[in-house]
């Protein structure tokens, strides 16, 4: 019995057998989602501290830069080393599943949001986004250019430094809202709108500087045109998105439960998130984007309480394998050489979202807490940044040192997002000059 096994897991030519390609990732998903648990309930009993902190912090120490090698299991060597592709350095089935957790995290959080709240507050949200994209782009572009990394502010290091600082992952801060059942606050539902903005804002600040990097490169002309209509498709599609869903989500419900099979309409409303989310990267938006339009509609229905315990289970179990993952993805010795020029970027990294949300949050009817909360709240960099480090690294636009750079960007900023967010949100003090 054991030489069949063997002989399923073994090697060939051409590479690992399926069968020991699927069992590795068992594996991997068994021990993330242990020492998730362990790390989240020591984080949570005796720091005190939300457990996604936790999890990122036990994913920075078991992964392929740390102990990820040394962890080994017989016949299948290191259970976590550098395997993956370009900024991934995790295997592809191993980020595919985080991936599939996070849509779920945020079409979850769009579930447990008010939508009537959340259209109310889609201006504000607006503003917030547009505030922290254009203080971020600005540090980064000009620290980079005193700093000496660059010799001119249209010089593609420039440019890139500030497309990464604009991202915010916005699935760290969606996390700890809705353990703290404060989604359905003002704050709350700025931050998650005004993310969505930063998406789409992002795109756009993304698509202008690959243009102009690869202009300056001598490989191709400024297309505005392009630039503009990947723009509108951009915008388009979300409007169109959650505008489509506002109106079908109540009538697809009636029609869902028309099945009497178990559990058939929570399946099938969980595949409608999944074409979407899917649907959204093709048209240029992430893909939580797409999942959390789609939770947000089916919010308003009789059923999103009945889901939303549905699906806890699957929840709770999957989600906290994103925040190990996350952390895995982060190399701390690749900032090594550029320590300086990365501590100053990590602090005009936060100053940016802190000011530049807070402040445009404190001109549309928040005050200095709500400021405060908003601002903290689209502070983590994640994986978004890692994204758009790496386009510009495989297209040879920036160096490796630049690239060391935002890996250190995005560790401080998202350890530090759960520092600030808890007690943020634990004061009882209100967060707008009004009563909302």
């Amino acid at each position: 019995m054991f030489e069949i096994f063997n002989s399923l897991l073994a090697s060939g030519a051409e590479g690992p057998s399926l069968t020991h390609i699927v069992v590795k990732l068992v594996f991997q998903i068994a021990v993330i989602m242990l020492v998730a648990k362990l790390a989240g309930e020591f984080t949570e009993r005796f720091l005190k501290q939300p457990s996604v902190l936790g999890e990122l912090v036990i994913g920075v120490i078991i992964s392929p830069f740390l102990l990820g090698p040394y962890i080994q299991i017989p016949g299948f060597g290191p259970l976590f080393p550098v395997e993956g592709h370009g900024y991934v350095p995790v295997s592809s089935e191993l980020y595919s599943f985080a991936q599939i957790a996070v849509i779920l995290l945020l079409f979850m959080a769009g579930l447990e949001t008010d939508l009537k709240l959340f259209l109310r507050y889609a201006f504000p949200a607006f503003v917030v986004g547009l505030g922290g994209v254009i203080f971020s782009f600005a540090f980064g572009q000009v620290t980079t250019v005193w700093m000496g990394f660059a010799g001119s502010y249209m010089h593609p290091s420039a440019l890139f430094m500030g497309a990464i600082l604009t991202a915010t992952s916005v699935g760290i801060t969606a996390r700890i809202l809705s353990e703290m059942r404060k989604l359905n606050t003002p704050e709350g539902i700025t931050i998650l709108g005004a993310a969505v903005v930063d998406d789409v804002l992002g795109l756009i600040v993304l698509s202008l500087v690959i243009v102009l990097a690869e202009a300056q490169m001598g490989e191709g002309s400024v297309s505005w045109g392009h630039l503009g209509l990947v723009s509108l498709k951009a915008f388009g599609y979300w409007v169109v998105l959650l505008a489509v869903w506002i109106f079908l989500a109540k009538p697809v419900v009636w029609l869902l439960k028309k099945f009497r099979s178990e559990g058939a309409w929570a399946v099938l409303i969980l595949a409608i998130c999944f074409f979407f989310a899917a649907l959204s990267e093709v048209f240029g938006l992430a893909m939580i984007v797409g999942a959390y339009a789609v939770g947000l509609a089916f919010s308003q229905t009789d059923i999103a309480e009945e889901l939303t315990e549905r699906l806890s289970g699957f929840y709770q179990a999957v989600v906290p394998v994103f925040f190990v993952v996350t952390g895995m993805m982060v190399n701390i010795f690749a900032f090594k050489d550029v320590l300086l020029f990365g501590t100053i970027i990590t602090m005009l990294a936060i100053i940016s979202k802190v000011l530049g949300c807070g402040l445009p949050a404190m001109s549309v009817g928040f005050n200095v807490m709500g400021g405060a909360r908003i601002g903290f709240g689209m502070l983590p960099r994640g994986e978004v940044a890692l994204i758009i480090a790496s386009m510009g690294l495989a297209r040879g636009i920036i160096p490796q040192s630049i690239y060391g750079v935002a890996i250190l960007t995005t560790l401080v900023t998202t350890l530090m997002a759960p520092i600030f967010l808890v007690p943020l949100f634990k004061s009882e003090r209100k967060g707008t000059w009004k009563k909302a």
